[in-house]
Formats: structure tokens, C-alpha cells, sequence
């Protein structure tokens, strides 16, 4: 099957292009105009990789990227005309996988696309298929059959993990995705998280510790 890449891009003709690009080397490409539904769209129905826009009506894509950081792991390529450092870096944090810059070549695009999906592979969805279930709309977790008694941030932390198991989170990725807020908190903070939801899932499921470290990067879930 196809990979399904979501071009999200206020300029007609440029996301025409692109999408035309996208289909002629194999992919199922579809856009959006604004920013306003992106969200909901991925939560709904994740594509494979977002190309994401910066600067979109509605909605940013820094916030677009920030709020999906929040819950996927989904590949994400910025696409910008601002090239000032700071917009990089602050991207980069959030959590963009890779960035171009306009205006850009089409094939680039299409090699940084190959090139993001080879590196990390396509988008699962939260929720592995092992014994771990998330309940998004009604924010609870369960683990082998028992129902998990979570903080709002071991969730949010537990949702991550599970929307790309045995990836490698770094700790910074994790406290943006355990805080949906802008408050200061430390690494500190994401070790004792882990240690209690590590406590929680081995209450659940005695014989399993599916929170795996990796020293000097970050945490990862595996079953």
C-alpha cells in the first residue's frame, strides 16, 4: 500500500504541484488550505507524513506541530519561507523531523520525503497491538486487561509510547508531550513520571517492564 503524505499548504498551485510530484513517485497525496482542522484530520485519519507549512491561515504550523507532538509520533517536514535561525530551532524542538525551505526544488522535496520515511518509518497509529489500550476519549489507559489509574501527564507520556512503539523518545519530546501547556518543568520531571507509570504497568502485568531506557537519549515502549 502506498504512503499517504498530507500537504498542507495555503497556495494553490504550490500544493498542486506538489501533490501531482507526490503521485507521479508512488504516493497518495492529499492537502489542506488552512491549519484549522489539521489536527482533528490526523487524529482522525493519519497519513504517513505531514508537510507541514509554516505560515497557514488559522492555525500556524508550529502550533499544528506542537499539538501533534502531543500525541504522535508522525513524520513531520516544516516547510518555510522564514529562514531566521531561531524559527529552525524552535521548530526543530517541537519536533519536525526535517525542514525546507522556499522556494524549494520539487524533487528535493520528493528525496526529503524518502529520505524522512526511510530514517523513520511510516506513522502508526496509538495503540499497539500488544496488551496496552488507550482510551482516548474518555483519557484512560488499560494493561492486560487492567484499568490503569494515571496522572493526566503519565497518560499523555503512555499515548506517546504507544503511537510508535520502539521508537526512542528524547526526554525533551516526552515533556512536551506530558505538558499540553507552556509551564517550566525539568528532566527531573519526566524521570519520575516514568518511574511511577513504569510501577503502574508492572502492578498491572507483574513479569513485563515495557519502558525501556536508552542511555545518554531517551526512553522508548516495547512489549
Amino acid at each position: 500500500m502506498s504512503d499517504r503524505i498530507l500537504i498542507v499548504e495555503d497556495e494553490p498551485k504550490l500544493a498542486s504541484l506538489a501533490a501531482d510530484y507526490l503521485t507521479a513517485a508512488g504516493f497518495l497525496a492529499e492537502t489542506a488550505a488552512s491549519g484549522e482542522d489539521v489536527v482533528k484530520r490526523v487524529r482522525r485519519n493519519p497519513p504517513n507524513l505531514l508537510l507541514l507549512d509554516l505560515m497557514l491561515p488559522g492555525k500556524n504550523g508550529l502550533d499544528i506541530c506542537r499539538e501533534i507532538r502531543a500525541f504522535s509520533s508522525l513524520p513531520i517536514i516544516m516547510v518555510t519561507a522564514r529562514v531566521e535561525e531561531i524559527d529552525r530551532l524552535l521548530g526543530l524542538e517541537l519536533g519536525a523531523d526535517d525542514y525546507i525551505c522556499k522556494p524549494y526544488s520539487l524533487r528535493e522535496m520528493i528525496a526529503r520525503v524518502k529520505a524522512v520515511l526511510r530514517r523513520l518509518g511510516p506513522a502508526r497509529p496509538a495503540g499497539p497491538a500488544t496488551g496496552l489500550k488507550i482510551d482516548e476519549a474518555g483519557f484512560q489507559a488499560g494493561f492486560h486487561g487492567r484499568a490503569l489509574d494515571l496522572t493526566p501527564a503519565e497518560f499523555r507520556l503512555l499515548r506517546l509510547f504507544a503511537s510508535s512503539p520502539g521508537r526512542v523518545f528524547s526526554r525533551d519530546q516526552l515533556l512536551r508531550g506530558a505538558y499540553e501547556d507552556d509551564r517550566v518543568v525539568t528532566d527531573r520531571s519526566i524521570d519520575t513520571h516514568i518511574k511511577n507509570l513504569r510501577r503502574k504497568l508492572r502492578d498491572a502485568a507483574p513479569d513485563t517492564d515495557p519502558i525501556a531506557s536508552v542511555y545518554g537519549v531517551g526512553y522508548k515502549y516495547q512489549e
